[in-house]
C-alpha cells in the first residue's frame, strides 16, 4: 500500500465512478482499476461494490476512506511543515473562533499575527464550539478558542477566562422589572436553546441535572442571532453568556437576569492537539490569542465579572 494508491482510492470513492475518476486524473481506466484491485488484494477485503451507475463503498471501504484522507492530509502537512522549517518565515496555520469572539478580537488578532509572521498564510474559520472541537481533532484547524472544552487525552486545553451565564428576556418582560433567578426556578421558564451537543446546552443540562431541575426547552435554535431576535420578540427566554448580549442590553432590546444559587459560569479556552505543542506557528498564535483576550478583558469595556484564568 502506497500513498499513490490511497489517493487514487480517495478520488474513485469521492467521484463514485472509476471511469469518471480516470477521466479527471487523466489515467487510463484499466490502469485505475488495477490500482484499486491491487489495494483490495493488499488489504484482503472488497472496498468497492460495482453497479450500473458506478461504484459505492463497502463498510471496509468507508473505514479506509476515513483513514486514507487522514493519512494523505498528514503527508501534505508534513511537507508543508518541513518546507516551513527551511524558511523560518513561511508556513500555514488555520484557527477556529466562535462568532462572538471573532467579532471582538478577529481584526486585532489578524493584524498582530501578520506583523509577526508576514509570510505565513492564515485561515480563520468561524463556528460553534462543538464544531470547533471536532475541527481540532480532525486537523481542519490547528487551534481554536472554544467554550466549555471537555477533557480529552489527545487535546491540550489552555484556560483563558470564565464568565457568568444569565437568563435573557425581552426588554420589557411581563412583571415589569429585573429579578435574580435561582437554578430551581429555571424549569418553569419557556426556553429557546441550541440543540445538543452544543457546548452551552451540555453545560446547562449538566447543572440542571445536578440540581434536580428539568429544563423546559420549547424551541431548539442553533443560531445565536435568531435566538436573540426571538427572545426580543417575546417568544421565549434563553440562557447565554453575559458578554454575548452586551450590545443588545446596551441598546435596550434585551435584559439579562442574573442566575444565582448557584451561579452558572461558562469557561473559554484555547484547545490544540497535544502533538502540536512543538509547532512554532501554533505556539505563536496561542500566545497572541492569550495576549489579545487579556488586553480586551483588562483594558476595555468588557464586563467586570469576567474571571481571567490564563497564565
Amino acid at each position: 500500500m502506497d500513498i499513490r494508491e490511497l489517493r487514487t482510492f480517495i478520488h474513485v470513492a469521492r467521484s463514485g465512478s472509476v471511469s469518471r475518476a480516470a477521466a479527471e486524473l487523466f489515467v487510463a481506466q484499466p490502469a485505475l482499476s488495477r490500482q484499486i484491485a491491487k489495494l483490495e488484494a493488499e488489504i484482503g477485503v472488497p472496498l468497492l461494490v460495482r453497479h450500473g451507475r458506478g461504484v459505492r463503498l463497502t463498510a471496509a471501504g468507508a473505514r479506509l476512506l476515513e483513514r486514507a484522507e487522514l493519512i494523505t492530509h498528514m503527508v501534505s502537512a508534513t511537507g508543508a511543515q518541513v518546507r516551513a522549517s527551511a524558511d523560518e518565515q513561511g508556513g500555514h496555520i488555520a484557527i477556529g473562533l466562535p462568532p462572538a469572539v471573532g467579532l471582538l478580537i478577529g481584526e486585532q488578532l489578524v493584524r498582530a499575527f501578520r506583523d509577526r509572521w508576514p509570510r505565513v498564510s492564515l485561515h480563520v474559520r468561524e463556528g460553534l464550539s462543538t464544531y470547533l472541537q471536532e475541527w481540532v481533532l480532525d486537523r481542519r484547524v490547528d487551534l481554536a478558542v472554544v467554550y466549555n472544552q471537555p477533557l480529552l487525552d489527545s487535546v491540550d486545553v489552555q484556560p483563558l477566562f470564565s464568565e457568568p451565564m444569565v437568563l435573557v428576556g425581552p426588554a420589557r418582560p411581563e412583571g415589569g422589572r429585573d429579578r435574580v433567578w435561582r437554578i430551581a426556578e429555571l424549569g418553569d421558564v419557556a426556553l429557546i436553546l441550541p440543540a445538543l451537543p452544543h457546548s452551552n446546552r451540555l453545560l446547562l443540562e449538566k447543572i440542571a441535572l445536578q440540581h434536580g431541575v428539568r429544563l423546559r426547552v420549547d424551541m431548539e435554535v442553533d443560531s445565536v442571532a435568531l435566538t436573540k431576535k426571538l427572545v426580543a420578540a417575546g417568544l421565549g427566554y434563553t440562557i447565554s453568556t453575559a458578554t454575548a448580549i452586551q450590545a443588545e442590553t446596551r441598546a435596550g432590546t434585551l435584559i439579562a437576569h442574573p442566575i444565582e444559587r448557584p451561579a452558572i459560569r461558562s469557561s473559554v479556552a484555547i484547545t490544540t492537539l497535544r502533538e502540536q505543542r512543538a509547532n512554532r506557528l501554533v505556539s505563536s498564535m496561542a500566545q497572541l490569542l492569550t495576549e489579545t483576550m487579556h488586553e480586551l478583558i483588562t483594558h476595555s469595556a468588557w464586563r467586570t465579572d469576567v474571571l481571567w484564568l490564563g497564565k
